[in-house]
């Protein structure tokens, strides 16, 4: 580990001097700066860790030293028990990282089994997920919608603005599950129902590079509301990318060029989500946990109204503050998935998936 703490330093001591040099162009400063800014967690732990180090090797000294020896006896566990934890941190922080991690994201949500049920469920997660990007002081902001007319959503795609909100989200991706007893349900009978959500990283047009040639545009009358220029002009876009087949559709703009251009960064979005999880199945065909994979099939959370529970079925944690939940409380999983993922990542192997509590 110091090997590798050593040539972090060099380049960080390498950068220091590169950043000094008063002719550097505007767009090289930018990218050393980041990458210094990128390496200072690291260097600050490391630069405890050595002390530490230091300390422990003058304390073990002073063992041989009767008259220092009770008091060096007692300073020698704390000292490793630090050592210990110090190099937990910095195995964590030498982890690769992945570089789409800082990036605004794309979220789709799409009603699934469950009729009318499934798109008021929909809505409720797409409310769920505007108020934890609230919370963390991230920008949501809706890109196409396709309302179901009982206060639900058939899909709505929208992004979300903020350094990390990938980082965070990408835990997301998956099949949501409800439980709980309709509006229009005379009987008291609990519905099953359910809504997937794709989390996408957002994606500049030099990572994608879409050909005109590969992309089908057709244009349309939106049928959202957006006033009469949006009714009586053809202003809503659906692009066909032929290669793939994937279809993007947005018209919640008031020109036809603003819904264009966001119906690309979506296609983009979606085509080096399915590019990266291509790799991730390429480098480990066996993986079949949803941390980290982007995997779409598995149900990852059920929202259990009856018993006011939210499990995640991945890491086998419930809350009971499922209204909490609901409002955008979503830490109490999110810092879980975190921690597994790094612990897992650290190990080399995957935990199992826990299986669905009903």
């Amino acid at each position: 580990m110091l090997d590798k703490i050593a040539g972090i330093e060099a380049r960080y001591e390498e950068l220091n001097r590169v950043l000094a040099e008063p002719n550097l162009d505007y767009a090289k400063l930018a990218e050393y700066a980041k990458e210094r800014s990128d390496l200072d967690p690291i260097i600050s732990v490391a630069q405890t860790y050595r002390g530490v180090l230091k300390d422990l090797e003058g304390a073990r000294a002073l063992l041989a030293d009767p008259d220092m020896a009770e008091l060096a006896a007692a300073d020698v566990p704390g000292l490793e028990a630090r050592q210990a934890r110090l190099e937990e941190q910095l195995r964590e922080l030498l982890l690769p990282k992945d570089p789409r991690d800082e990036r605004n994201v794309i979220v789709e949500i799409r009603a699934g089994a469950g009729g009318d049920e499934a798109g008021i469920f929909a809505a409720d997660l797409f409310r769920m997920y505007t108020r934890y990007a609230e919370r963390h002081d991230w920008k949501p902001e809706v890109l196409s919608a396709n309302e179901t007319g009982v206060g639900g959503f058939k899909e709505v795609t929208f992004q979300i603005k903020g350094k990390g909100a990938y980082s965070r989200l990408k835990y997301e991706s998956g099949v949501h599950r409800v439980q709980r007893v309709p509006t229009t349900e005379s009987g008291g009978r609990i519905h099953t129902s359910t809504a997937t959500v794709a989390v996408l990283a957002e994606v500049d047009e030099v990572e994608i590079d879409i050909p005109d040639r590969d992309i089908k545009l057709d244009t349309y009358r939106a049928s959202s509301a957006g006033g009469q220029n949006v009714q009586k002009n053809a202003t809503a876009v659906r692009l066909t990318h032929l290669p793939s087949g994937l279809v993007v559709t947005c018209q919640d703009e008031r020109s036809l060029t603003q819904n264009r251009l966001r119906a690309m960064s979506i296609l983009r979005a979606r085509l080096y989500e399915a590019a990266e999880y291509k790799r991730q199945q390429a480098e480990a065909a066996d993986r079949k946990s949803q941390i980290g994979t982007g995997e779409r099939s598995e149900k990852i959370r059920t929202y259990n109204f009856p018993q006011s529970r939210v499990t995640d079925h991945r890491i086998g944690v419930s809350s009971y503050n499922l209204a909490g939940v609901l409002n955008g409380d979503l830490d109490i999983f999110i810092d879980e998935l975190v921690a597994r993922a790094q612990a897992e990542k650290l190990s080399g192997t995957l935990a199992p998936v826990v299986e669905e509590e009903e």
